[in-house]
């Protein structure tokens, strides 16, 4: 769990990736997310845990609740237990005027004013906009949410955070908002309220029906892409396979040529100690990862490795690379917050939605405190009006 502390609120140097850069009531039934019903939002199917029962339901506000802007962002409150109400209220009040414009927050009400109280902003959360001191807000009201307790890992606030989440989705798949931006959740909330969710990334793709998802962590010196994320290294070592290597890779390149880098400079990280050392010290440099490569560079990719891993991240750092495609989590996590802790964004790929987050936990140790400070955030909401701009100009 990442730890944040009350001094600066400085942004950060930016440049390379950086630079370019209703109402739900359904019933329940026993079965996990996979075992799911799905609703209809414009076209597109989402798919909806069998858990909330008509007296346990999810309701907005209004259907004019949001603007029909896509260049608007949605900014979801995260577990209520944990600092997202916070680190979303420090971000609203470093924005101009014009910039709190184009931003919504999904959540709720009570407990972002109860937030902003806590970090001393002058700013009101409703439906309506008045003012500049008014922040436009998509109610959501999820059960017992009046229940968390701060800084208190709890189920209700995992039901809460997903709630916030589905909404999010509505709306972006909807074309109401060009992306969502997500404070942090709780995986153990959340598998307390009942969804088995490895966290942001695999909830999302199972609410848009994606058929993968892919992790990179932009950061200002270093920017990674993952093979595999939440799951064991035995497991990650299982899924360090051809095609899902190729696919990671095209991902990549595929969002960096969005931002603007029309040829990406890809590096891709070896599994094994120097990279296998030519089968010395594992194969699956051998068998898996350079057949991927082959395949990726014969597709008009520029693209170089496998490389040992206790280099490729220096190289790339020092400017080399645009891109490092990392086997698992630690690999890719690591060397990129170790450079940009307080910065580094998590973009979500391969998905029908725009999605960026802060690339931190819900920090219960120090919730609502006043103390958690804002720059991810920050980060965050800065990377997905990148992005949205990107594509705006693409389109046009």
């Amino acid at each position: 769990m990442r730890r944040t502390a009350n001094n600066g609120q400085g942004k950060g140097g930016q440049t390379s990736l950086y630079k370019t850069a209703h109402a739900i009531g359904y019933t329940h039934t026993s079965g996990s997310s996979s075992d799911s019903p799905t609703l209809s939002t414009d076209g597109r199917q989402l798919d909806i845990p069998r858990r909330w029962s008509r007296t346990r339901s999810v309701t907005t506000t209004k259907e004019n609740d949001a603007p029909t802007a896509p260049r608007t962002l949605a900014l979801t409150m995260g577990d209520p237990a944990g600092v997202g109400p916070e680190i979303i209220c420090r971000a609203l009040i470093s924005m101009t005027p014009a910039e709190r414009a184009r931003v919504l927050v999904v959540g709720h009400e009570e407990t972002m004013q109860r937030a902003a109280h806590v970090v001393g902003a002058d700013l009101n959360f409703g439906e309506t906009v008045r003012s500049e001191a008014d922040i436009r807000l998509v109610h959501v009201n999820s059960p017992e949410v009046e229940r968390v307790e701060p800084g208190v890992a709890s189920a209700a606030g995992g039901a809460a955070a997903y709630a916030y989440v589905y909404r999010s989705v509505e709306l972006a798949l909807s074309g109401r908002v060009g992306a969502i931006v997500t404070a942090p959740l709780n995986k153990s909330a959340l598998h307390a309220a009942g969804y088995k969710f490895d966290g942001h990334t695999g909830l999302l793709q199972s609410l848009t029906k994606a058929p993968s998802s892919f992790m990179l962590l932009a950061g200002a010196r270093l920017s990674t892409i993952h093979v595999s994320t939440h799951v064991s290294l035995q497991d990650a070592i299982t899924r360090t396979r051809a095609d899902r290597i190729l696919q990671t890779i095209e991902a990549g390149v595929a969002h960096l040529r969005e931002l603007g880098i029309q040829s990406p400079r890809i590096a891709v990280a070896g599994l094994n100690p120097h990279a296998g050392e030519g089968g010395m010290f594992g194969n699956q440099e051998l068998t898996e990862i350079e057949p991927a490569v082959v395949a990726a560079r014969s597709k008009g990719i520029t693209v170089t490795g496998p490389l040992p891993p206790d280099s490729v991240f220096l190289r790339a750092s020092q400017g080399e690379f645009d891109l490092v495609v990392a086997m698992y989590h630690d690999q890719g996590h690591i060397p990129t917050k170790l450079l940009a802790f307080d910065t580094t964004v998590n973009v979500s790929l391969g998905l029908p939605i725009k999605r960026t987050s802060v690339d931190h936990g819900t920090a219960f140790d120090i919730a609502w405190k006043g103390i958690a400070r804002s720059e991810n955030m920050v980060a965050a909401i800065e990377y997905a009006h990148r992005m949205i701009g990107a594509n705006r100009a693409d389109a046009g």
